[in-house]
């Protein structure tokens, strides 16, 4: 199934909104991730959408943004500095917190690498951390930097080229850079770390991903991108760098404290995301699910809605009870599937809702389950199984009807 994609937006710290893309899996949602882009450049580089596209054939959701005065968002690109892409980042991850959940992985391409190693620390649901072609230092960007950086000191602004690409720069920028020491936050990380570069990157030295992997802890690991430049501008090189990304981070994000893990039991929480009119958050245990309605009646079509959720549960039932069944009696069934439809009828209309059912008269809703089951079986055994099939717990339950207690909650 592709990947579901939306278009988002929230304010950072100029006030200004920034414009982002949120980058979904088709079925649940294992972690999010944020992804921070190079110095000068957008969310929609060849390098972040295909790391996000296969991180999201990982089950992880990616959240890519434009900074302050970039690409699609909104303030003045030559008012900004370091501190204001940091900000920015803080804003970014608040946004997930607030409406799905925060971000577990940051990946970082250039400065941007420099920004997450920088913010990580203070997000503490962070487990792991990627760069690609990032800076041992904040300040090595401006060895980069082509332009005349003592009269931007001077006059206070001025023009500078980076990558083939002219932009203003103010004083204030260079000031930051120069006085941001990323070495001790690195060493103080406590994260899982990937510190990807091109040997033959010309824009930040390789050198730049000796000074991070030294000053980091483990666990701690380095991979080579071979000839790829700096932008990572062959899709090959692209590709390549976000398998080993999707690759590396799924080890990470699959183990869940013991502490933090919730009761699979307990309760599922839906949540509003404030993404279209309906589309909610579905969290049960550590699976994370979207909830939406179709386009054609306003919503984002961005998940299933909530009467398909109880159509699947009762398909879902359905072939787990016939299994059971199938092994407890060590019948040779291989393949068991369950179509379920549903819809509003009249009562009076459906000849195969029972006697009482009709008797009540006005629109009912109407299930209606195909079984396939796959084996050499005979049609006794197939019928039997199709009996089985009502006393699977959710049949049961929509069948006899169910208890729902409504509280308000602090």
């Amino acid at each position: 199934m592709p990947e579901r994609a939306l278009k988002v937006e929230f304010e950072g710290a100029q006030g200004a909104r920034l414009a982002a893309r949120l980058d979904l899996p088709a079925g649940k949602i294992r972690a999010f991730a944020l992804f921070a882009h190079c110095f000068t450049c957008s969310k929609d580089i060849a390098a972040a959408r295909n790391i996000a596209g296969a991180l999201t054939e990982q089950a992880i959701a990616v959240l890519r943004f434009d900074f302050t005065g970039l690409g699609g968002s909104g303030g003045d690109f030559a008012s900004t500095g370091f501190s204001t892409n940091i900000e920015d980042l803080k804003r970014a991850a608040a946004y997930l917190s607030d409406h799905f959940e925060a971000p577990q992985l940051l990946i970082g391409h250039s400065l941007g690498g420099a920004a997450v190693l920088s913010v990580a620390g203070a997000l503490p649901e962070v487990r792991a951390i990627a760069t690609i072609g990032a800076p041992g230092d904040a300040a090595h960007v401006l060895k980069s930097f082509h332009g005349d950086l003592e009269t931007i000191r001077k006059d206070g602004q001025g023009t500078v080229e980076l990558a083939g690409r002219s932009f203003q720069v103010r004083k204030e920028f260079v000031d930051e850079l120069e006085e941001h020491a990323l070495h001790e936050k690195v060493r103080q990380l406590k994260k899982a770390l990937l510190i990807m570069h091109a040997p033959r990157d010309e824009v930040v030295g390789i050198d730049n991903a000796t000074e991070i992997f030294v000053a980091a802890r483990h666990p701690k690991s380095f991979v080579s991108l071979d000839n790829a430049d700096h932008l990572l501008t062959r899709p090959e090189d692209a590709a390549y760098a976000a398998r080993v990304i999707a690759a590396w981070a799924s080890g990470y994000l699959d183990a869940v404290p013991e502490a933090e893990t919730p009761s699979e039991s307990e309760h599922v929480e839906v949540v509003e995301t404030g993404l279209g009119k309906y589309q909610a958050m579905i969290a049960s245990g550590r699976h994370r699910l979207l909830a939406d309605e179709p386009e054609d009646v306003g919503g984002l079509n961005s998940g299933p809605s909530p009467y398909d959720y109880l159509s699947a549960a009762l398909g879902a039932c359905t072939v787990m009870t016939l299994r059971m069944y199938a092994d407890r009696k060590n019948l040779p069934v291989t393949k068991i599937a369950s179509t379920v439809s549903h819809g509003k009828v009249h009562a009076a209309d459906c000849e195969d809702c029972g006697e009482e059912m009709r008797k009540n008269g006005g629109r009912i809703d109407r299930f209606e389950r195909r079984i396939a089951i796959e084996g050499d079986l005979d049609e006794a055994t197939r019928a039997r199984l199709l009996e089985i099939a009502d006393k699977c717990p959710v049949h049961k339950t929509l069948k006899s009807g169910a208890a729902i207690v409504t509280r308000a909650r602090e």
